[in-house]
């Protein structure tokens, strides 16, 4: 009997030391997991900022799709393009990204290169349309199509432009992601396509509601204030949106430029680079006050400038070339800038 005692005395023990053990190892791995963890979001973070000036035009972009369609159907317009735009960037995008970064990583810089062309040129020709606008074609749309081919044809816009902006994201945040494992970089990834997604489609959705919920104020509020603030909330949108349009073009422009340079330092020429940061050096050096934010103002406005510039060049050799090339090649296919 004794020594049966004894024997379960040592597997009692055994089994004490093994759960300290285990207790031990789940310390370590939830210590490692929570530094994996913060070392994902904080990378994911940063890469997120790399695509401000994409997400900040993505969030100004999309509301006019629902221009013009009933009210009732807003909310469920975005949410079809917001579902269309996690597929792209999880399915689609994240795993051909990692692919082109195991494969054939040189190719990164190019093509973030191309998106940063497509961010000048676009910032470029919504400046040129602000200066000769041309009539809206809401209204035409709607006397053409009902209300649901409308909202069909609205959808498949936003989806296609929705796809090239997540490309873009996708590309800079891949170009940002300072890891070597693949799985840290798809987890990053994948951080930041579903962050800027519901970020972007939180926003717009808010955006789109502002008027209505102002309206309702204007109607329903009990005291003068609250209806006051709510005529003031419908007025104030239409300017809302357009302070937001400017910011996302001068992102694009901002973005767009600055990809430009770093994409010439890192192929090899330099000096564009070299000199905006002198510059902006210098500068910062000379206020004496707030130099961070100084050196990123100028250089933030030089890249800024060299995107416009781009932009410019680029406008002609796009629509005069370009898209009747394309439009030869794919007939079928409506490209209007």
């Amino acid at each position: 009997m004794s020594g049966l005692l004894a024997l379960l005395d040592d597997v009692a023990a055994i089994v004490k030391l093994t759960a300290t053990q285990v207790d031990d190892l789940a310390s370590q791995a939830a210590k490692v997991g929570a530094k994996v963890g913060a070392t994902v979001l904080d990378d994911a973070a940063k890469a997120g900022t790399k695509a401000a000036g994409v997400v900040i035009d993505d969030a100004a972009v999309t509301p006019k799709y629902v221009t013009g369609l009933p009210a009732a159907r807003e909310l469920p317009i975005i949410w079809k393009i917001a579902r269309a735009s996690f597929f792209n960037k999880l399915v689609i995008l994240l795993p051909a990204a990692l692919l082109l970064d195991a494969f054939l990583p040189w190719l990164v810089t190019p093509l973030l290169m191309l998106g940063g062309c497509y961010l000048c040129f676009e910032g470029a020709e919504k400046i040129w349309h602000w200066l000769h606008p041309h009539p809206e074609s809401h209204a035409q749309e709607a006397e053409v199509l009902d209300a649901a081919h409308l909202e069909e044809q609205r959808v498949k816009g936003a989806i296609k432009t929705d796809f090239i902006l997540s490309a873009e994201i996708m590309t800079i945040s891949l170009a940002a992601v300072e890891t070597d494992s693949r799985l840290a970089a798809g987890l990053i990834l994948a951080v930041v396509a579903i962050g800027i997604t519901a970020l972007v489609y939180g926003v717009v959705a808010i955006l789109v509601k502002m008027d209505d919920l102002g309206l309702k104020l204007s109607q329903i509020g009990r005291i003068a204030a609250t209806r006051s603030f709510g005529l003031w909330l419908v007025k104030f949108m239409p300017t809302l949106m357009a302070i937001i349009s400017v910011v996302g073009t001068a992102a694009m422009l901002w973005v767009g430029g600055n990809i430009i340079v770093h994409g010439l330092d890192v192929l090899g020429w330099h000096a564009p680079y070299q000199v905006i940061h002198d510059l902006a050096e210098a500068s910062a050096h000379a206020v004496g006050w707030a130099e961070g934010f100084v050196a990123w103002a100028v250089t933030a406005t030089i890249d800024g400038v060299i995107g416009l510039a781009l932009g410019l060049i680029l406008m002609p050799i796009v629509t005069r070339l370009i898209v009747p090339v394309f439009s030869v090649f794919f007939p079928e296919k409506q490209v209007a800038h």
